[in-house]
């Protein structure tokens, strides 16, 4: 038995912010928005397709968390990303490199940390000792 894969991620934002949270994710972000099940759609969430995955923007009154806190998409062309984040007035935030793993990170209108990366070959592992 082993775990799979993040099936989704959950992401606060505060409430009556539904048009902004569209804005960011559907436009800025230009992700596809996934309707959620009959049973919970009156809970006031947004799902996005993020590939193969998802995720889910919920109601919460205080959604800014630990600073460190984050979730990572992976894109195919991260040069795109930094210019749509630049169109739209998103601030970039750049971070330590990783090899083969161009990124950096943004925040959406709600102050979640999102990271932003490209994978452009293997995984390289620090030198063990």
């Amino acid at each position: 038995m082993a775990v799979v894969r993040l099936q989704h991620t959950s992401v606060p934002m505060p409430p009556g912010q539904e048009a902004t949270a569209r804005h960011f994710y559907g436009t800025v972000m230009e992700m596809v928005e996934k309707v959620p099940p009959a049973s919970i759609v009156d809970q006031w969430l947004i799902w996005y397709f993020a590939g193969d995955d998802e995720i889910h923007l919920f109601r919460d009154d205080d959604p800014a968390g630990n600073p460190r806190q984050h979730f990572c998409l992976q894109v195919d062309q991260i040069d795109h990303y930094r210019a749509q984040f630049a169109k739209h007035g998103v601030e970039i935030e750049e971070t330590v490199a990783v090899p083969n793993r161009p990124r950096f990170f943004v925040h959406d209108p709600f102050g979640n940390r999102i990271e932003i990366t490209e994978v452009r070959g293997e995984y390289v592992p620090a030198a063990s000792n």
